[in-house]
């Protein structure tokens, strides 16, 4: 019996390590299974995109809605124990409702006032099961179905606005996300056509910048220290 408990030993100790590789190898499958590599590209205006520009005569003060093609949502990327994740986690939303208004005056375009509100709770992903956790984890979508944007500080268009060349501004207002309220200033692409007024931006942030932590199912996955909000808002003249 001396001599077979080195060997009893060691066949414990391979059929542990057994379990562990089929079990490391299994959480490996579920996550690039269930949670692919690819992901959708991030909202941009090509430079050079031009389109029907505005009128000279055509009036731009008054109100604009939110129209057809706006969408929001996050990105972040995903890590598998300490592996970096292939690609980004993405979810969006086409649930969005609200309104800016322009003003006019001699030629000068200024927004004087913005407010959008986000329905997260509908966040979709390419994944159910990463749907389903952020309602209770990391953004908690089920406690704090909505975010929202006020506009704190006027923002004038570019004199050159109307030709429907794509610009680059910037906006000033309140994010409102997972019940905390922040004052931040997001870089934005803008293209203003025949067809309507098209601004697409994103804001990187540490998740306790909102009062968030970083989630993670079960420690095997886990997500960076920060997160992307990021939006393509078409608005259409009321």
């Amino acid at each position: 019996m001396r001599f077979r408990r080195p060997r009893t030993k060691r066949a414990v100790l391979s059929l542990a390590g057994g379990v562990v590789v089929i079990a490391v190898g299994g959480f490996a499958f579920i996550y690039f299974v269930l949670f692919p590599t690819s992901s959708p590209k991030p909202f941009g205006l090509a430079a050079t995109k031009t389109a029907t520009p505005v009128s000279s005569g055509a009036p731009l003060a008054g109100r604009w809605e939110i129209a057809t093609g706006s969408e929001a949502g996050y990105r972040v990327r995903e890590k598998l124990g300490f592996l970096p994740a292939e690609s980004d986690a993405v979810g969006r939303t086409s649930e969005i409702t609200g309104s800016a208004t322009l003003t006019e005056s001699k030629g000068k375009v200024t927004v004087t006032g913005a407010s959008f509100v986000v329905a997260v709770s509908t966040l979709k992903s390419n994944e159910a099961m990463r749907d389903q956790h952020i309602q209770t984890i990391g953004l908690q979508s089920a406690t704090y179905p909505k975010a929202t944007f006020t506009l704190s500080s006027p923002m004038r268009l570019p004199a050159g606005a109307r030709s429907g060349k794509v610009f680059d501004d910037s906006v000033t207002g309140v994010f409102d996300i997972h019940g905390t309220s922040r004052r931040l200033t997001v870089p934005l692409q803008m293209q203003l056509t025949s067809s309507g007024l098209q601004a697409v931006g994103s804001l990187t942030f540490p998740w306790s910048e909102f009062g968030m932590t970083a989630p993670s199912v079960g420690g095997f996955v886990n997500v960076s220290s920060t997160a992307t909000m990021e939006f393509d808002l078409h608005l259409a003249r009321t």
